[in-house]
């Protein structure tokens, strides 16, 4: 009897005669982590698309070849189709409803129902939730993830990590899964939380489930995967065996070209002996990030790093600055009280903010790359606007202009600046949010998780032009999970655990050092930020 689980056959797809996905063939075998890796525009997401019978590929003409699943051909219309067939999917963004607990998140469209005094006489649909047993199967979904938190919790207000780990449940409690696809699952986590996670992968591989596991993260691919295929412009480049691979071979065909994060060697010759950012016990009620009184000063000219563990409130910091969430204590910038709970002032002031949150906060979906990238000079300081006397126009020539600049400084992939923002890929939108704080020409530069949800090569062009723009003068305060980005560009890295500074290290200290000051296992007496 054949293992093979699932076969993609010579898949094409186009749009508007433009061929995004160009005979595409891929076998999946049952209890297989097959790894799925490739640039923005390489064709992952259209593939998955295909997949899952998604609207947007049926309402385009279809696509050509076929799937088949343990050898038998089949036709998948509908997402509805996918599940029925065995498959379900972890997305990058997260489809939960916030004013609903983890069991309803887990067990949403599958409830347990038991029978009440009036069901027999009025049917099935007016029995009592089994809330006993639906919180037993959410239970023993989040312990096969060693997710150590109530099932009984409402979703609201929890960490980004912990809503991917609810994500990943809710398809591990559905019956019949034979196929399960992860999309970036780890983008959003800490190291200690992506180690657990890729864990619990395993765990599902030898339960016989076969698993697509779509990362940029190439250790992630090297530690977890079986089979690696690597696609390029919509053509499939290779599919190797991850042990006769390295991930610097997986990163030069995935891009074409060689690419390398490393550290560039020398010292910041930027940074000069003035403080520009001097924070006193700073407090910030975000939550699941909550900042607990934090003492931290930068320097004019600095690439500082912030680091640490999900939930330990790493994000609070630049969230709190720039008001987006509740904050007291002293903020002082170039010499000057910051006033908090104030964004317009923050921005006023010469700050710029790049979100974590790009959906939430970084951006208006519904809205031009070009109009995304111009907002907040226009709101703020007024930039491309003509003035008739008490008249202000829009200089839509100018927007235009810059955006086409900063598109093509960004590579940001899309069909024009017209382009609507919400249909642009992940690592693309995010790289709308840089242009747009980059547009308000910051003194000092906020960004948290500049890279999430991006491929190894726009990941190096985004921090090679946090790079360039610190070469130009800009102070630059980084906040992100992946150690190995702040470690590459970061002068010294400040880690946060349990919402204050718990150390300051320079970026090549031993592994073993992060880790343990990441963790709280190791406190450092007479740091200081």
């Amino acid at each position: 009897m054949s293992d093979s689980l699932l076969s993609l056959k010579h898949v094409s797809k186009e749009y508007s005669g433009n061929k995004v996905l160009k005979d595409i063939s891929i076998e999946l075998k049952k209890g297989e982590i097959h790894a799925l890796i490739g640039e923005n525009g390489a064709g992952k997401s259209t593939l998955m698309n295909i997949l899952f019978g998604m609207p947007v590929i049926h309402t385009t003409g279809g696509y050509e070849g076929a799937i088949e699943i343990e050898g038998k051909e089949v036709h998948i219309k509908s997402p509805h189709d996918a599940m029925n067939y065995g498959i379900g999917m972890v997305h990058q963004e997260f489809m939960l409803i916030n004013g609903f607990t983890i069991t309803e998140n887990i067990k949403l469209n599958r409830e347990i129902t038991k029978p009440n005094l009036v069901s027999p006489v009025f049917g099935k649909r007016l029995e009592t939730l089994d809330i006993k047993k639906m919180n037993e199967d959410a239970r023993n979904a989040l312990d096969i993830l060693d997710m150590n938190i109530d099932e009984f919790l409402p979703v609201a207000g929890l960490p980004v990590g912990h809503m991917q780990f609810i994500e990943i449940a809710r398809e591990i409690d559905k019956t019949g899964i034979k196929i399960l696809v992860f999309d970036e699952p780890t983008a959003v986590l800490a190291e200690a939380e992506a180690k657990n996670l890729l864990n619990a992968i395993r765990k599902l591989s030898q339960k016989g489930i076969g698993i697509i596991f779509i990362s940029h993260r190439l250790d992630e691919i090297i530690d977890v995967a079986d089979t690696v295929t690597v696609l390029r412009d919509g053509e499939h480049v290779v599919t190797k065996n991850v042990k006769d691979t390295n991930k610097y071979e997986i990163a030069q065909l995935m891009v074409g070209r060689k690419i390398n994060i490393e550290r560039g060697e020398g010292i910041n010759k930027n940074i000069v002996d003035e403080t520009i950012l001097n924070i006193k016990d700073l407090a910030v009620a975000m939550p699941g990030e909550r900042v607990k009184g934090i003492d931290l000063s930068v320097k004019r000219g600095e690439i500082v790093g912030i680091g640490g563990l999900a939930g330990q409130g790493k994000l609070g910091l630049a969230n709190g600055i720039m008001g987006i969430f509740p904050a007291k204590g002293e903020v002082e910038f170039e010499g000057n009280n910051l006033a908090l709970n104030d964004p317009k002032t923050a921005i006023k002031s010469g700050i710029a903010f790049v979100s974590e949150d790009r959906k939430g906060v970084g951006l208006l979906l519904d809205e031009s790359i070009e109009s995304n990238i111009a907002f907040s000079a226009m709101q703020i300081n007024n930039d491309f606007l003509i003035n008739f006397g008490a008249v202000k126009l829009k200089d839509s020539a100018k927007i235009r202009s810059h955006a086409v600049k900063m598109i093509g400084d960004l590579d940001i992939r899309c069909t024009s600046s017209m382009q609507m923002v919400g249909s642009l890929s992940g690592g693309n939108q995010q790289k709308v949010c840089v242009a747009r704080a980059l547009t308000l020409k910051p003194t000092l530069l906020l960004v948290s998780e500049p890279t999430r949800g991006i491929d190894i090569g726009a990941k190096k062009l985004v921090l090679d032009l946090l790079k360039q723009l610190n070469n130009e003068g800009m102070t630059i305060v980084m906040t992100s999970s992946e150690l190995a980005e702040l470690r590459s560009i970061c002068d010294r890295i400040v880690i946060i655990c349990e919402g204050k500074v718990e150390g300051v290290l320079p970026p090549d200290a031993p592994d073993a050092e992060f880790g343990l000051m990441m963790s709280g296992s190791r406190h450092t007496e007479g740091s200081e930020a």
